[in-house]
């Protein structure tokens, strides 16, 4: 059976999903199409269930619950860190009432954290990669910036205001900041689903186990960025905790929900997770 499987072209996801671009794990009868597309679009069109199985933000999935289930691997998790709100001058986050602020797409979790840290801030979407230029150019007071540019801003010339992440941490007494998910249609049979979910799983394995492979595979799509950066930025979000096993990160993950739902982000959203068994 052949399905459909969609993430972002970042090293991170492309580490992640190595295993699987480049024939190394058994995929128990599934074969796998690879469709990269940026965040944001993901998260659009994860309301037409464009795809099978797919990345989506955390904040995009509380949108769709009804349409697709939460896997147990390979989600983003950032733990005291995540994405960045820079500036060219630095100034208090409270400074930022009324300032235009960049964020990456309206379903992001960086603009739902930004809704959430600064509430009298005014999001505009900006494509994630064209931030730091905006910023930088006056087009724009600030700009949240995820990806590598987390890591790579002050070269840009510009100066952190708050990391998230950070912010998250101090804010929910230690949680870790969920940001990215991967996700699988509830309308799938569910024995192709715990194939889908198993796949993921080995080929999360499989990278972490010969990681200067797929380290390699991901260099591909690391903007502007050398080995060591890249392998760093896959280090702070690709390892095999897995969600429904893990009682913190779940904890974080309501959590998140239940802020975005206290603003009216979207509706209250109930727990649910793909077991795939092993």
């Amino acid at each position: 059976m052949r399905i459909t499987i969609a993430h972002s072209p970042d090293a991170d996801d492309a580490f992640l999903f190595a295993g699987l671009a480049l024939g190394r794990v058994q995929t128990e009868g599934l074969s796998f199409e690879h469709v990269l597309l940026d965040i944001e679009t993901l998260n659009r069109e994860a309301t037409k269930v464009r795809y099978d199985v797919t990345a989506l933000s955390f904040h995009a999935l509380a949108h769709v619950f009804d349409r697709y289930a939460l896997l147990p691997w390979g989600a983003s998790i950032g733990d005291n860190y995540g994405p960045v709100v820079v500036a060219k001058e630095p100034r208090p986050l409270a400074k930022l009432a009324g300032a235009r602020v960049a964020v990456p797409g309206e379903r992001t979790t960086a603009a739902l954290l930004l809704r959430l840290a600064a509430p009298l801030s005014r999001p505009v979407v900006v494509p994630f990669q064209a931030i730091p230029a905006a910023v930088a150019k006056g087009e724009v007071d600030a700009g949240v910036v995820i990806h590598e540019a987390q890591l790579t801003y002050r070269r840009d010339g510009l100066s952190k205001i708050e990391d998230l992440g950070e912010w998250w941490h101090r804010e929910t007494g230690g949680l870790p900041v969920p940001l990215g998910a991967n996700c699988v249609r509830r309308d799938l049979p569910l024995a192709v689903q715990a194939r889908a979910s198993a796949a993921l799983r080995d080929s999360i394995r499989w990278a972490l186990s010969h990681r200067k492979e797929a380290v390699a595979h991901a260099l591909a799509f690391a903007r502007g960025v050398d080995e060591a950066t890249a392998d760093r930025f896959i280090g702070m979000y690709v390892d095999d905790v897995s969600l429904a096993r893990d009682a913190r990160r779940r904890a974080a993950v309501e959590e998140l929900w239940k802020r975005g739902a206290s603003i009216g982000a979207f509706a209250p959203v109930a727990w649910d997770v793909v077991e795939e068994g092993v």
